[in-house]
């Protein structure tokens, strides 16, 4: 535990202890944590706030948080809470909040439509598609176009968007009308709406990189499930059908050797065919590697260009 974080002065207009809201999980926060390093820290100005929340364990700012944000209405100190908490979990921090605001605002606790996430949510849904597609397409240079499309599709799926904004707990975040509220739990369309919503708040206030930088961390394990079992890129199943068939044998797979440290390690596989063994392949896990290694044992058995030669 660092040491004790100090208490930021309040900004004039702040809430006082008996404008916070009656919800049981705030209000028990409020009686046994007056003074809570995350609330503190959620009413602080930007920088403050940055201050205090790298000062803070991880367990216990989630903790401190999920407490104060339980039970909340969307009251202007409670908004603004819930701007610091989302900005904490999705990594980065807005020039202009004001977008992440809109983004963050369901049609029911909107003034009128046009000031809610739908029009956000409609821009961060082409956003999405044409980050999936750009990362596939050039990570995967021997799949077909219905392969690609094929994995595009499970990968930006409502599915897949709602659990990975269940990761990040947006739905704590999400500003909503009195009556959505009554439900402790939220339809998993609108959890994975304000997915979209954020991604195209992060587009508009800084571009395309941070978008980019994001997906490609939340989204690199659906991307390779998805990669691994498509169609014409599944080598491994297309090895051992042409394996058994034209030479009554099925493939086994030798890891030669890892590198890196143990968060991005890289591996390399050969695939192996009776005696005969063909050009090894490098993968960022296990699975990969034996892609690419069954991918290269191919080309090799139909005389084709490897797909993924040694590099130097």
């Amino acid at each position: 535990m660092p040491g004790q974080v100090p208490t930021p002065r309040k900004p004039s207009g702040s809430r006082k202890a008996s404008d916070k809201p009656s919800g049981s999980g705030a209000a028990n926060a409020s009686a046994e944590h007056p003074d809570s390093p995350a609330e503190a820290a959620f009413d602080a100005p930007a920088e403050i706030a940055k201050q205090q929340y790298a000062n803070l364990p991880p367990n216990q700012l989630q903790q401190d948080a999920a407490e104060f944000l339980d039970g909340v209405t969307a009251s202007e100190g409670d908004a603004q809470a819930k701007l610091e908490y989302c900005q904490q979990r999705i990594g980065y921090r807005f020039k202009d909040p004001h977008l992440l605001l809109e983004a963050l605002t369901h049609a029911s606790s909107a003034a009128h439509r046009l000031s809610s996430n739908e029009r956000l949510e409609f821009l961060g849904d082409a956003i999405l598609g044409m980050v999936v597609c750009d990362w596939l397409y050039h990570a995967y240079p021997e799949y077909s176009e219905g392969d690609l499309t094929k994995i595009k599709s499970a990968v930006v799926s409502r599915k897949t968007c709602g659990g990975i904004a269940k990761k990040l707990h947006l739905e704590r975040c999400l500003i909503v009308g009195r009556g959505v509220t009554r439900n402790r739990s939220f339809p998993k369309s609108l959890v994975s709406d304000v997915f979209e919503s954020v991604l195209a708040a992060v587009y508009l206030d800084g571009g395309l990189e941070p978008v980019q930088r994001m997906l490609r961390e939340w989204l690199a394990e659906e991307v390779l499930e998805a990669s691994n079992g498509q169609g014409a890129g599944n080598h491994k199943s297309q090895l051992q059908q042409t394996a058994q068939r034209d030479l009554g044998d099925t493939p086994s797979y030798h890891m030669l050797s890892q590198t890196g440290p143990d968060h991005n390690k890289s591996f390399q596989v050969m695939a192996i065919i009776g005696k005969r063994m063909f050009p090894p392949a490098w993968g960022r896990n296990k699975k990969e590697a034996e892609q690419r290694a069954a991918g290269n044992a191919l080309a090799e058995l139909e005389d084709k260009p490897l797909p993924f030669p040694e590099t130097s």
